[in-house]
């Protein structure tokens, strides 16, 4: 078997060429983009690359020997083995004999997007320290900041703290929206993109309005707060996700009121804008008060999904409960 090597693990855009990688993930497009990087260093390395692209479930026994068996013309390769997580049997007996005996001038990339399927092919590629690129779903609000922050970045334009916070609060649920996104930004405006900018992009989506809700109503703006509510609602909005929105609010406050008790910043999982806004926000909140609020989150989180008969009731009834308690005096 070949030689064993330590095991690297990359990103995305930091993956280098080697003999064979394997990008592994269920977020697709951070999958797309690591076949896009080694297709394009591929093609620096040697501009007459020859690139075979194959779908893992229509792979056939010894298809990867004659894909790699030395060329004529000498010229470098690319085989890109796509969907690995839907795999015929064929790819994974033939991937650890390969693994034995990588060709020389052939770049294999392997890519699976998530599932058991073909575990014990990820397990010999593992075991033999192939380089790894990890393309996880981006689930914390944190990662999905970084990643809008970078793409930002990689295109030369700044944008501001809270540009980026209300771009994610629109967008952050699909992560090829919120890149194409960002995009259109950069395309479409000139100089510091601004909460102002996204707002007028962006400002009519359910995720974002629902944070206008629940930020209205921890401030104890009730009027605002159902204001905002009801556009919402009369926009198309669905109560599930607004009291989501609810939800997320009070966690961060209660995450940050923890600290108090020990608890650290690392703990909450939270960048430091985060921190510092739900400290200032805080100041009006009585411990029973916060506690009060989870509550009555939490039953209208039942009752949006089934439990009730009218969850618009229930969503309105939150948000006033929410403003109350902010408006308690400590």
């Amino acid at each position: 078997m070949a030689t064993r090597t330590s095991r690297t693990t990359a990103t995305w855009d930091t993956v280098d060429l080697a003999p064979i990688v394997l990008v592994q993930g269920a977020e697709g497009l951070l999958v797309d983009r690591a076949l896009e990087t080694l297709l394009r260093k591929a093609q620096a390395a040697d501009p007459g690359v020859e690139r075979t692209t194959l779908t893992a479930a229509t792979y056939q026994a010894q298809m990867l020997q004659v894909l790699t068996s030395p060329s004529l013309f000498d010229e470098a390769r690319l085989v890109i083995i796509d969907n690995c997580e839907a795999t015929s049997d064929a790819l994974i007996a033939d991937i650890p004999q390969y693994l034995k005996q990588p060709a020389s001038d052939v770049w294999l990339v392997l890519a699976h997007r998530g599932g058991v399927r073909g575990k014990k092919m990820l397990d010999a590629l593992k075991a033999a320290g192939v380089p790894t690129v990890q393309c996880d779903p981006l689930k914390k609000d944190t990662d999905k900041v970084s990643f809008a922050s970078a793409e930002f970045q990689r295109a030369g334009r700044r944008a501001t703290t809270d540009a980026v916070r209300a771009l994610v609060g629109a967008l952050g649920a699909d992560t090829r929206e919120l890149a194409a996104a960002c995009q259109q930004l950069v395309s479409d405006t000139q100089g510091t993109i601004t909460d102002t900018v996204v707002e007028r992009y962006y400002g009519g989506r359910v995720e974002a309005t629902g944070f206008k809700v629940a930020d209205a109503a921890a401030a104890g703006n009730t009027a605002e707060a159902m204001t905002l509510l009801r556009h919402a609602l009369a926009t198309g909005a669905d109560p599930v996700p607004l009291v989501a929105a609810l939800a997320m609010k009070l966690r961060a406050l209660a995450k940050v009121a923890g600290m108090r008790s020990g608890r650290t910043a690392k703990d909450t999982a939270m960048a430091p804008w985060q921190i510092d806004r739900a400290r200032k926000e805080l100041v009006r909140w009585r411990p029973d008060a916060l506690a009060e609020a989870i509550i009555a989150v939490a039953e209208a989180d039942h009752q949006v999904k089934g439990a009730g008969r009218d969850p618009v009731f229930a969503v309105e009834r939150a948000v006033r409960v929410i403003a109350e308690c902010a408006n308690q005096e400590r």
